[in-house]
């Protein structure tokens, strides 16, 4: 994950309940990626620091064990860069252009520069930092499947030029909800400044939800409603899916307003996310701890890489 600011919502369910299901199936190792930030924010770089601990900060919280899983931060391992290096000279130029993301970047981020040469080879790291740990799995949301087909091609050139099966070709595992919107309606993204963090108060969780966007359709409340085109029942479905077999139906009766409606998400929201903003404030009285946990988790992840590189370069015979 990025350190580029505050993690919310879409991160809690597209990401890290997901990767809290992991760690109890899989020996996970979980990345704080500051050099694909750098890609991004290499105009502005100073706020990167205090994201990582903020961002480790609400991974604790949310329930990833340092006992169980490896917590680093992607600088601190050189050999993701070594790994780049050498995927960056067999990777194809086309392969990257063509990938959706990049492009769909390019269209819709105006605030920054991102016609560079580390932009455009920013999944050449990805499959780097995929692939330095033989990974069978990666959590991704949907958005991300074009470029861990990319560590896939990656992987499978990698093998077949230098005749040796150093690689695995890792598989997806997505989340239900593994894109939310934002309240705008777009994906819920820090650029489009949509989101409802989970470190927000909670008078502005409610002051957001009630910026939401519902039915474009309905204008008074005797409006019959359409919850399949309503940005807020799509909350319901994730958040409080036992209430949307009634909620459609009042919506669609038009006995239920869309403030109300409003109202009652933003409850749920604010419950959903006081134990994590709790257990959050602890962590953070203690900054120290959570240094010493990113520390303790390079090490352990250096161990990996290192060999994994190693046997790498052998099969190259270099």
């Amino acid at each position: 994950m990025r350190p580029t600011g505050k993690l919310h919502l879409g991160h809690l369910v597209g990401t890290l309940d997901n990767w809290v299901a992991l760690q109890r199936e899989y020996d996970c190792f979980f990345m704080v990626a500051d050099w694909h930030a750098l890609m991004g924010e290499y105009e502005d770089p100073g706020g990167m620091n205090e994201s990582m601990i903020d961002n480790v900060a609400d991974w604790l919280a949310a329930g990833i064990d340092p006992e169980r899983s490896t917590l680093f931060i992607q600088s601190r391992v050189k050999e993701h860069l070594d790994l780049h290096m050498i995927f960056s000279c067999l990777t194809p130029l086309g392969w990257l252009e063509r990938c959706p993301t990049y492009k769909e970047q390019l269209r819709e981020v105006s605030t920054r520069d991102l016609h560079t040469y580390g932009f455009l080879g920013y999944p050449v790291l990805q499959a780097a930092d995929i692939l330095l740990y033989r990974a069978d799995a990666v959590p991704v949301g949907e958005d991300q499947l074009p470029h861990l087909e990319l560590t896939r091609e990656i992987a499978r050139r990698f093998n077949s030029l230098y005749k040796d099966t150093i690689f695995p070709e890792p598989e997806a595992r997505l989340t239900v909800a593994s894109r939310l919107a934002g309240l705008d309606g777009r994906k819920m993204s820090k650029s489009y400044n949509n989101t409802i963090n989970l470190s927000d108060p909670e008078d502005t969780v409610r002051a957001k939800v009630q910026t939401m966007i519902t039915d474009p359709q309905r204008v008074k409340l005797s409006d019959p409603g359409h919850p399949d085109v309503c940005g807020v029942f799509a909350y319901y479905n994730v958040f409080a899916p036992e209430d949307t077999a009634r909620l459609r139906s009042a919506c669609s009766n038009a006995s239920f307003g869309c403030t109300e409606c409003k109202k009652r998400l933003a409850a749920i929201l604010v419950e959903r996310l006081a134990p994590i903003q709790q257990r959050r404030e602890i962590l953070l009285q203690d900054k120290q701890k959570i240094l010493d946990i990113l520390e303790d988790g390079a090490r352990r992840a250096r161990s990996v890489a290192q060999q994994t590189l190693h046997d790498a370069r052998s099969a190259m015979k270099i």
